[in-house]
């Protein structure tokens, strides 16, 4: 028996220390992240401080700040990613409802081919959408590129962003939710759109929840699409993080309009520790959107049955 409990201990230490290592991998970036947001730029240019700051400063927040212009491009950022999400949510689940409750011909082919979306690289699929784009703009004097109406648009349609694997998702909840609710449902003279508000919506909140969050954590952070079509018409947090070092070049420039700043600029443009904080700035929202809801979100990816999200 204590050799079996030794064998265990020995394992599990193992275990750990893989575990410890593997999450090192994505702890480490974050931890530089943090402290490189908070040091001076005299502790940048110092090669003895390495993690603890000799001096904690906002100073890099304010800067990033100032150049990502924090205050619009937050908003347009909150704006935007929250209109798509939740269009993605609302046809994701219709979408997956749909496929999972109706027999309609060719069923088997709409699925494969809205997995086709997933499995195509972006840039094969944006070719033809901006051709279309532009041709509907040349038929009809309505310009749509360099506005968010593309997107949109394409999220209302289920071709937004990775809008496949939230069908997915809703499709593998509502196979979860036994038919014959729905039967009964039926029998009490329900249709379909209020079986499907009354029944499949009400037990799915969490499953909801986990599309939104997907959804908007993924709009968010996409910057390939979002450039290619809006080309300049909407400040985001990401295009401009995307943009940092010309967005700071000039910033630079214009240095003398902050006082005392100016003195500090040619450590400034040595201080990668400005792009840092404006990456912390960019990911805040997002973690303390997750702190808020992580405890629905951990139990709705549980209910979809795709615990390798």
């Amino acid at each position: 028996m204590i050799k079996k409990l030794k064998k265990l201990n020995y394992g599990n230490i193992i275990v750990y220390i893989i575990l410890g290592l593997i999450s090192y991998q994505f702890i480490y970036p974050l931890l530089r992240l943090i402290t490189l947001s908070f040091m001076t730029s005299r502790d940048i240019l110092d090669p003895t401080v390495n993690w603890i700051p000799r001096t904690f400063s906002t100073f890099n927040i304010q800067m990033a700040t100032r150049i990502m212009n924090l205050r619009e491009t937050m908003f347009n950022s909150l704006r935007f990613a929250g209109t798509l999400a939740l269009g993605q949510t609302l046809v994701s689940a219709l979408t997956g409802y749909a496929l999972a409750r109706f027999n309609v011909r060719f069923k088997q082919i709409w699925f494969v081919l809205i997995m086709l979306t997933f499995i195509l690289p972006a840039p094969v699929l944006l070719i033809p959408r901006i051709m279309m784009i532009v041709n509907f703009g040349e038929a009809t004097g309505v310009i749509l590129l360099g506005t968010v109406w593309p997107q949109v648009i394409m999220a209302a349609f289920g071709q937004g962003m990775f809008s496949a694997i939230l069908v997915l998702i809703f499709y593998n909840f509502t196979k979860l939710i036994p038919p014959a609710l729905d039967e009964a449902a039926s029998i009490d003279g329900a249709n379909a759109l209020q079986t499907f508000y009354h029944i499949t919506l009400k037990l799915s909140v969490t499953t909801l929840l986990v599309i939104f969050l997907l959804s908007f954590v993924w709009n968010w952070n996409e910057t390939y699409v979002t450039g290619t079509l809006l080309r300049g018409g909407l400040d985001l947090i990401p295009t401009r993080l995307q943009d940092f070092n010309a967005l700071f070049g000039g910033f630079a420039a214009r240095a003398g309009d902050f006082g005392d700043m100016a003195q500090n600029i040619e450590e400034i443009r040595l201080n990668e520790a400005y792009r840092m904080a404006g990456t912390l700035i960019s990911i805040a929202p997002l973690f303390i959107l997750y702190l808020v809801v992580q405890k629905q979100f951990i139990k709705g990816i549980e209910n979809t049955g795709l615990t390798g999200l």
